[in-house]
């Protein structure tokens, strides 16, 4: 055990990962369609751009109060934008390797992404598509309420409290810290550090995975 690597002796039954900045880079490619948006509609886009990350396209948009928006076809073609635009997505590091070992049943990503444009990113970093994808429509709240976590958790056959939820931004650490899960902060995609009392790790070079009991995972030293 090494003193920097979070939560070495302990065990948990299931990782949940968040998409964007946590196992792949995708900043480049949404903030250039953000950013094209916000500039339509005369939005301060420098200001407006950090608002964007971990958090539904459809509820960034709701809590503007743009006059007369049509909330849900802005968030509809905002993603369609997305998908169309992949260029300079990749994976964390590491995040391929230390995915591939991990058992079908005992991870899921959960983003705040609609689902087709979670599996188009997910296979333009070339990382592993999961058994379990909870995506911004499947649930009613998205983060920073807990209830998204909650159903990947509970579609693994496992409580989130016995989960570990890597992260990367404060809307998805306060949707796993409401979920009752550990947390790992994913750091690798920050400009500036964030205010947390989880434990940080700067990509996943330095980690891998050991088995436990009943299939129970725990994070180890590579």
């Amino acid at each position: 055990m090494t003193p920097s690597l979070p939560y070495a002796d302990r065990h948990f039954a299931a990782f949940l990962f968040d998409m964007d900045g946590t196992i792949l880079s995708s900043i480049a490619a949404a903030e250039r369609v953000w950013a094209a948006w916000a500039a339509r509609h005369g939005l301060d886009v420098a200001a407006f751009l950090p608002t964007i990350h971990g958090r539904r396209a459809v509820e960034t948009i709701r809590q503007l109060a743009l006059p007369g928006v049509d909330v849900q076809a802005e968030a509809d073609e905002i993603t369609r934008r997305e998908i169309d635009d992949v260029a300079g997505i990749e994976a964390i590091a590491g995040a391929a390797r230390f995915l591939g070992r991990l058992p079908p049943d005992r991870w899921a990503i959960v983003t705040s992404a609609p689902r087709a444009l979670a599996r188009r990113r997910i296979e333009a970093a070339g990382l592993p598509l999961p058994a379990v994808l909870v995506a911004s429509e499947d649930v009613a709240n998205g983060k920073p309420a807990p209830d998204a976590f909650r159903l990947a958790a509970q579609r693994l056959g496992v409580a989130a409290v016995d989960c570990l939820v890597f992260e990367d931004a404060p809307a998805g650490i306060a949707a796993a810290e409401a979920a009752g899960a550990a947390i790992v902060v994913i750091t690798a995609t920050h400009s500036h550090p964030i205010e947390t009392p989880h434990p940080r790790l700067a990509d996943y070079d330095a980690v891998t995975t050991t088995p436990g009991a009943s299939g129970a995972m725990r994070l180890a030293a590579r």
